[in-house]
């Protein structure tokens, strides 16, 4: 981590973003240096294997364990005769009362290259057991094996298969790229709408915590946070490319959610975004954008957060609050409830 960047005003609280000494809190601090110890700032200059090694390990030190009471149970979700999709279904206990019988997906986040269900797991468990709501997380296809379209295929066979199973109503949730791929989906649902398929699942809510969406890169928070701890910039376009490096892909909103030009009918939406992140306008121009064509969408910008602090929801107290509003989230949206 530096803190020696070149000063660049920042209106949100009148600090420049290179005192990131004075805009994190020590808690905040000591979780950066905790993580890039263990996955460094230039691991992506290391092979794809040698990432998801690194990132495994980091992942399991951080793992609070599950809360007393939950269940898993591992599956494969056919997609066609040749590719199944794993996931992992997480049950709460018999004393939490679930207050609606709704599915909650959980899409991980890693930049589409790394990650799993090891690397979520506690924080899917969580989200489970404080919701009171079955959890399932999605082991989607990795770049750069399997490229775009891919993850957002095995999402969406994931939440088809749980939809005609269940015939729940389905609260789709994801961090970072997760969050794209949960945006990504929903834009596809919608745009499916007026076909020859009325068996779309019934998508009651859509939480995306600091999602990437396609922003451009040389305007605000991109250029702002450019060089922010846990990830900059460069890093965005660097997964970017990683997924995919062909335009017409970049262009589309399956890709990049905030290209496309018809934000309504989507499901309502609560994004939450880090102040101290590349990414952070994505989430509140998102929601602007849903806003504006009569949806619902509400942005949270968590002041002093970074990108990747569910990992900190156990040491750093804004990140635990953090937490507490998504599961909020996830929880009214489940319930058909608009507070915002």
């Amino acid at each position: 981590m530096t803190m020696n960047d070149p000063e660049i005003d920042t209106p949100l609280l009148g600090l420049t973003v290179s005192d990131y000494s004075t805009l994190l809190d020590e808690q905040t601090q000591r979780f950066i240096e905790r993580t890039v110890t263990a996955f460094p700032d230039d691991a992506a200059d290391l092979d794809v294997h040698q990432q998801r090694l690194l990132y495994d390990a980091m992942c399991k030190q951080f793992h609070a364990g599950r809360p007393a009471g939950i269940t898993t149970e591992d599956s494969l979700v056919s997609q066609h005769s040749t590719l199944q999709v794993p996931i992992r279904t997480y049950t709460p206990g018999p004393t939490i009362a679930s207050p609606s019988q709704v599915q909650v997906v959980y899409l991980h986040g890693g930049g589409f290259i790394v990650g799993g269900l090891e690397s979520h797991d506690d924080v899917c468990a969580e989200i489970a057991q404080r919701t009171g709501h079955v959890l399932t997380s999605v082991d989607y296809r990795l770049s750069p094996e399997h490229q775009h379209p891919a993850a957002l295929e095995d999402a969406m066979c994931v939440i088809e298969h749980l939809w005609h199973t269940h015939q729940q109503p389905i609260v789709v949730c994801g961090d970072s790229a997760g969050a794209t791929l949960a945006a990504a989906a929903c834009h596809a649902y919608r745009n499916r709408l007026d076909s020859e398929n009325p068996a779309l699942p019934a998508i009651c809510g859509m939480v995306l915590i600091y999602p990437g969406l396609g922003g451009d890169a040389n305007t605000g928070s991109y250029l702002i946070h450019a060089k922010a701890p846990m990830l900059t910039t460069d890093d965005v376009v660097y997964y970017a490319d990683i997924h995919s490096q062909n335009v017409q892909d970049k262009n589309s909103p399956l890709f990049s959610p905030l290209k496309d030009t018809d934000f309504s009918q989507l499901p309502p939406t609560v994004a939450v975004s880090a102040q101290c992140d590349p990414l952070c306008d994505d989430g509140q121009q998102y929601c602007a954008l849903i806003q504006r064509d009569n949806g619902r969408a509400h942005c949270i910008v968590e002041p002093g957060l970074v990108h990747g602090y569910l990992r900190a929801r156990h040491s750093v107290q804004r990140a635990n609050d953090s937490f507490s509003r998504i599961v909020s989230a996830i929880s009214v949206l489940a319930n058909k409830q608009w507070p915002y």
